[in-house]
């Protein structure tokens, strides 16, 4: 899921982040251009890179802990000093420290000394004396203090008091559940192998998985005036821990990929709206497909990094559930003659990405003309608030289906990537807002009659979620949301579509989902 929210406009990214010295000052180098406006993702990489294989496991842990427990350690730091400590180098050293002796249960001696040491290096020798006080204090008695610690959220006050409002029911386990690591969940190819069999293969090489269904109930149009329910299966595996993809069986032949279990419903819902699409005789003739030559255009929009569109690609490919090969009344029937699929993403490197993520899972235009698949797949840099799917064409009504992986927030993945409640601030979400609907608009006058849009966020702001939804359907009185039926075994019922929050330590990221059915005007 994309995070697109705009950048802090208070903070400068830092240029070369130097990596030399102890470990802990590399870390701490590594927070100070968080700060400074830099991505976790963007920093991880040079960091461990710059270490011995011995280290980066320390490393890793300490400045991905410190970013979890960051406000949290703030407020304690705050309660700790005698005098305000403004010096930024200052106090991430010393919530390093903390994080040491509070979380790591690094030995007191190794820590206090280190982080003293630290300062040294990044040229704050005037602090030691005040960092070396702190830290033995809390030394003295960490119990009491990691309580502290860890009796409120660890998140800014602006963020907290808003998803206060917005989840009130589930608002303590929710600021508990956001300081965790997340699980790891694996999708399977089921293009390549059955999830069961994966399982059993992973089992081979030692890594112990559970299988994870969740069951998705549609309220699908099948005529004019009805609506049934429709049900689907999704299934992943859950590792029991973190692994290495590289100790993942067939992972580089593209047998599987690392995907959130939430995540992993986009596909199945929107290819499972188009079935049903294809499936209803509709005699308004802006529903008719080009019956010429019986193909259909689908939309992945903001695509990157492609996992969506990966396991689109995967349940149109399968032979189980492909749009090539359906079931009707006993016998397997065609329905469409060749799938064209557009995915736009607006930066350069993030469409890189896409065809990096494709190529490892044998799913290029050249693997799927290998493979002698008529599906003709077009990947685009483009903005999705302009961009044309019809070109220069009359017509605008192009795509049968569209898949909508919004820019967002991400507040729903913090869990992954910690960084997001530093970074963000309260007037991104406001902004973040307008692009979704910027793009909504875009798109929605792009979409056939009788087809759909699945809308998905990995958000968990009412504000880029049901109450983007609400507004944009005040808009047109040709859009009705398609309903979750009660045999969903997954996420909180809105007005309009379903939440999903990451407050299960072994459940999926905070994921909205809506799908919207396009009718006659």
């Amino acid at each position: 899921m994309r995070s697109t929210a705009p950048r802090n406009n208070k903070l400068k990214p830092s240029s070369n982040l130097i990596m030399n010295g102890s470990v802990r000052v590399r870390v701490i180098r590594t927070l100070l251009a968080i700060q400074n406006g830099q991505s976790l993702a963007s920093v991880l990489d040079p960091l461990l890179n710059s270490l011995h294989d011995g280290d980066k496991g320390f490393a890793h842990a300490l400045l991905l802990t410190t970013l979890r427990q960051w406000y949290a350690l703030e407020r304690l730091l705050d309660s700790l000093a005698d005098n305000s400590i403004d010096e930024k180098e200052v106090r991430t050293t010393i919530q390093v420290g903390l994080t040491q002796l509070l979380y790591l249960q690094v030995a007191d001696h190794a820590a206090i000394h280190e982080t003293v040491e630290a300062a040294k290096e990044i040229e704050f020798a005037h602090a030691t004396g005040l960092i070396n006080a702190i830290l033995r204090k809390v030394a003295k008695n960490p119990s009491k203090f990691r309580k502290k610690c860890d009796k409120k959220h660890s998140l800014p006050n602006w963020l907290a008091y808003q998803l206060k409002q917005d989840w009130s029911e589930q608002y303590d386990d929710l600021m508990q559940g956001l300081r965790q690591p997340a699980p790891m969940f694996l999708r399977v190819n089921t293009a390549v192998t059955s999830v069961e069999d994966y399982q059993q293969a992973l089992v081979e090489f030692e890594v112990e998985a559970d299988l994870v269904e969740l069951t998705s109930g549609l309220q699908l149009d099948n005529s004019s005036d009805s609506a049934t329910s429709n049900s689907i299966v999704t299934k992943g595996l859950r590792l029991h821990q973190s692994t290495a993809v590289n100790a993942l069986p067939q992972f580089a032949e593209g047998a599987a990929s690392v995907q959130d279990r939430h995540a992993q419903l986009a596909a199945p819902l929107i290819h499972n709206a188009l079935l049903n699409k294809l499936s209803v005789k509709n005699d308004d003739a802006e529903d008719d497909m080009d019956t010429s030559n019986n193909e259909i255009r689908i939309l992945d929009a903001c695509a990157a990094p492609g996992g969506k569109l990966a396991h689109w690609l995967e349940l149109i490919s399968s032979n189980e559930s492909s749009l090539f090969h359906v079931k009707q009344n006993h016998e397997s029937v065609s329905l469409v003659s060749k799938v064209k699929i557009t995915a736009i993403d607006n930066e350069a490197p993030r469409i890189e990405r896409i065809h990096t993520n494709l190529q490892r899972l044998n799913l290029s235009q050249h693997d799927l003309q290998q493979a002698e698949r008529n599906i003709e797949l077009n990947i685009v840099c483009a903005d999705a608030t302009t961009w044309q799917g019809a070109g220069k064409k009359k017509s605008k009504l192009v795509f049968d289906a569209i898949l909508l992986d919004s820019p967002c927030t991400a507040t729903g993945v913090i869990r992954r990537h910690p960084d997001i409640s530093i970074l963000r601030t309260e007037e991104d979400v406001d902004q973040t807002a307008l692009l979704q609907a910027d793009i909504l608009h875009n798109l929605w006058p792009q979409l056939k009659v009788g087809g759909y849009l699945l809308y998905v966020t990995c958000s968990i702001l009412k504000q880029e979620n049901v109450e983007q939804m609400q507004d944009f359907m005040t808009h047109y009185n040709n859009v009705v949301a398609v309903e979750f039926s009660d045999d969903c075994n997954w996420g909180i019922e809105q007005a309009i579509g379903r939440q999903c929050l990451p407050i299960d330590s072994l459940g999926g990221d905070g994921f909205y989902y809506a799908l919207l059915h396009k009718t006659a005007e």
